[in-house]
């Protein structure tokens, strides 16, 4: 096999494309400069996609030599050879190039004329610069069609090479863009083994890091026979990626489709390349091919029916790179010619010799629209907009795959950048129903939140609930939300809901249970008042100073009555009445006790010689007690309002899902305070009814007065610790029991055995009966 295909022009263009790989036996024969090499070489592995870079540059050579306006009078030959990423095999290359001679000679050139102008080069940074090394010995332009690498755009290193691809950061974020749109977050990756990938892999790992995405492994790839061989204990990788997909740059080149769909290798009876990928094809040669007892293909046969694996009519970027180099070197020459008519020198410019370092200051200034209509330059431009086209591989029967374009993305600046996804041409594997997942952990859906795994990746993590009170309303929140005190969480936590304001309503079954009850103690209180006013002329009611049951029975009936003050829809009125009053009327009620147990005592004293004792009970000075008492709960309560009044105020916290309004007590000193003072005075009546309890009394009423001390005391002995351990209305409810219990103790103790005799027993309630009774007593 001839290493070199060679086709005659005006001016040459030598061109180097990774056609083949060679068997490392061959390669280690052939690049030995202890030996003569031979002229053949054996292909260990043909690259076949790559021969469409062989197509774009024939294409753009056959329409510049038929446009008569570019180079008018002269024609593009071109000489081409393989390309291998190997120092020994690049420099073998590029002397046979230079030499024109299978001797190999440094600084011998056997061609009579130098038709060579320029060298396209280099898919592959190291090639690239194996290359140049050689090249620009003798000021030769090198014109790359690989991916931009910037290290190559060092002009001191590499002063004659151009890079046909311009800077581009943008496939960094179009695969990032592409992994996010599926929700890939857990993914390996495989670069070249060279500065390019290094930077590549540096570049993607970091974007990776911003936007969450982690990397499960990396492998770097040599792009000789290595690569294939390191693929093979990771070969797990194609089956493991459920979406095969390429990205290229979505250049287009107008007529290239056609070209591709009618060219044969008898267009081109020299390469034997065309040759060799024709018949791996199609196992047959057009007619007119050098074919020996090759089979003779049908007239239909064509790159539009190649096997599916290969698809040689979507046009790749480094294709269109090719087709732009080809023209860059045609355009310069055009303004070389162009120059030297301006200058009155014709006959130079119908000399096609030139010498290739000439091409320099045309090549660094080029810049031209292509047919395609994008703008091409050679010199450092301004970043431009970028655009890729997405494609899948799709599998077809009988082992048949080919590459549908999907989608797109547009590069651009923050939001500005786009990707197009059509979802419905997908094919996934066979094992996949729907989109396959790629991740970690399992994402952490609303309610929960991500908590990291200590000594692995931010993407590994475990799920964890929303404290209380907390919600996360999306998918793999990093944090919950506190809900504001006016909202709480549902049971899902994945929303705050409002809160219910509560307290003891009215139309609440407890709070209509406490209003009934108070209103029917209130009925019972002026009955009972109505009948010791109707019968207080008798014995009964007039013993023990009627006037006392009044006011006893009159506070009785404001107690009941501000139990109201406890029940509904607190504020500000309510707030400042229903303490203060509490405290006063059962200052009140509790003093007119204290009176009546005084008077009692009395009554006993001034049955017995002396004057002293009947003069008080005359005077009426156990009345005293009354006023006295209540204005040092008054003072009390003045103080209270003076420093720190009660208001209205919001529980949010105490109950799930409700925001209670209640009372605040504004100076908890002063509440416990006059409480204090309540409970003293309470607790002094009753002491002094317990020791009175046994004297002959009218009607027994100082056993009486005592249990009806004891029944108070026990309630709101009992009511304190209660009090303190409910929250809500349950809290104002247990109050409004204990004032309505601790009525009920002392209007059930003290007047009803009364109204028993007044309306059951009247016979009793007379002077005799009560003169029977006191009588032994006295003797």
């Amino acid at each position: 096999m001839d290493p070199s295909i060679d086709t005659d022009g005006d001016l040459i263009l030598g061109a180097f494309f990774p056609l083949y790989y060679m068997k490392p036996e061959a390669a280690r024969t052939h690049l030995s400069f202890l030996m003569q090499p031979e002229y053949k070489v054996e292909a260990d592995r043909w690259l076949w996609k790559n021969y469409q870079y062989v197509l774009a540059f024939y294409f753009a050579i056959q329409e510049i030599n038929q446009d008569p306006r570019l180079l008018p009078n002269k024609s593009l030959g071109f000489q081409l050879y393989n390309a291998l990423a190997s120092e020994q095999y690049t420099l073998w290359s590029a002397l046979y190039w230079l030499t024109g001679d299978h001797s190999m000679i440094p600084n011998y050139s056997c061609q009579t004329q130098s038709k060579s102008v320029v060298v396209l080069a280099g898919t592959s940074s190291v090639f690239s610069a194996g290359i140049a090394t050689i090249l620009e010995l003798y000021k030769i332009p090198q014109l790359t069609y690989g991916p931009f690498d910037s290290t190559l755009n060092d002009k001191k290193q590499f002063p004659s090479l151009y890079q046909m691809a311009t800077s581009d950061s943008s496939l960094v974020h179009a695969m990032i863009s592409l992994l996010l749109h599926f929700g890939w977050t857990w993914v390996g990756l495989l670069v070249s083994d060279d500065v390019k990938g290094e930077q590549f892999n540096q570049a993607i790992q970091a974007e990776m890091v911003k936007r969450g995405i982690c990397l499960a492994f990396a492998f770097k790839l040599h792009e000789t026979r290595t690569m294939y061989e390191k693929l093979r204990p990771i070969s797990f990788i194609r089956s493991a990626f459920p979406l095969q997909m390429c990205i290229s740059c979505t250049g287009k080149i107008p007529g290239l489709n056609t070209f591709l769909k009618t060219v044969n290798p008898s267009h081109y009876p020299d390469d034997f390349y065309f040759r060799e990928l024709w018949f791996h094809f199609f196992r047959c040669l057009p007619v007119g091919s050098v074919c020996g007892q090759t089979a003779v293909c049908p007239p239909n046969v064509s790159f539009e029916f190649s096997p599916g694996h290969i698809d040689m009519l979507t046009v790749s970027d480094s294709s269109y790179l090719v087709y732009n180099a080809v023209y860059a070197v045609a355009h310069a020459l055009h303004r070389m010619f162009l120059e030297k008519v301006e200058m009155g020198f014709p006959e130079d410019a119908a000399q096609p010799l030139i010498l290739p370092w000439q091409l320099h200051p045309l090549l660094k200034t080029t810049q031209f629209t292509n047919n395609a209509g994008d703008h091409v330059s050679l010199h450092k431009a301004t970043p431009r907009q970028a655009h890729y086209d997405i494609h899948n591989i799709v599998n077809f029967p009988a082992g048949l795959q080919i590459m549908v374009n999907i989608g797109k993305f547009s590069s651009g600046s923050g939001r500005d950048q786009s990707l197009v996804i059509r979802e419905d041409m997908i094919e996934w594997p066979v094992a996949f129903k729907e989109t396959p997942t790629s991740v970690c952990s399992q994402s952490c859906g609303p309610g929960s939140r991500k908590m990291p795994e200590e000594g692995r990746a931010v993407c590994c993590y475990t799920c964890v609930s929303c404290a209380e009170g907390e919600i996360s309303n999306q998918t793999d929140a990093e944090q919950c939300i506190q809900c504001p005190e006016q909202k709480y969480p549902n049971t899902e936590r994945t929303h705050c809901l409002p809160k219910l304001v509560t307290f003891l309503a009215f139309e609440d079954f407890l709070g209509m249970a406490l209003a009934c009850m108070a209103l029917v103690l209130t009925l019972l209180t002026v009955m009972v008042l109505g009948i010791f006013v109707k019968h207080q002329h008798t014995p009964i009611v007039k013993a023990n100073n009627h006037t006392l049951s009044y006011m006893l029975l009159i506070s009785l009936l404001l107690c009941f009555l501000c139990s109201f003050l406890f029940i509904g829809r607190p504020n500000t009125a309510t707030c400042l009445l229903r303490q203060i009053t509490f405290a006063l009327v059962f200052t009140l009620a509790v003093s007119a006790v204290l009176a009546k147990t005084i008077t009692v005592v009395l009554a006993f004293k001034a049955m017995k010689p002396g004057r002293t004792m009947r003069r008080l009970l005359v005077s009426g000075a156990p009345n005293a007690v009354i006023p006295i008492c209540f204005l040092i709960q008054l003072t009390l309560c003045g103080i209270w309002l003076a420093t720190s009044p009660p208001f209205v105020d919001a529980d949010a916290h105490s109950e799930h899902g409700h925001i209670i309004l209640l009372c605040n007590e504004g100076s908890i000193t002063a509440f416990y305070c006059v409480l204090g003072f309540l409970g003293s005075l309470a607790l002094g009546t009753f002491t002094v009814a317990f020791l009175a309890r046994k004297l002959p009394d009218t009607f027994n009423e100082a056993k009486f007065l005592t249990f009806s001390m004891l029944v108070f005391c026990s309630v709101w002995v009992t009511f304190l610790p209660v009090y303190q351990s409910t929250k809500g209305k349950v809290m104002v409810a247990v109050e409004v029991f204990s004032i309505l219990a601790s009525g009920v103790g002392l209007l059930g103790c003290i007047f009803v055995p009364k109204c028993y005799i007044i309306l059951i027993k009247p016979e009793k309630n007379s002077l005799k009966s009560f003169r029977k009774k006191v009588g032994p007593k006295r003797v």
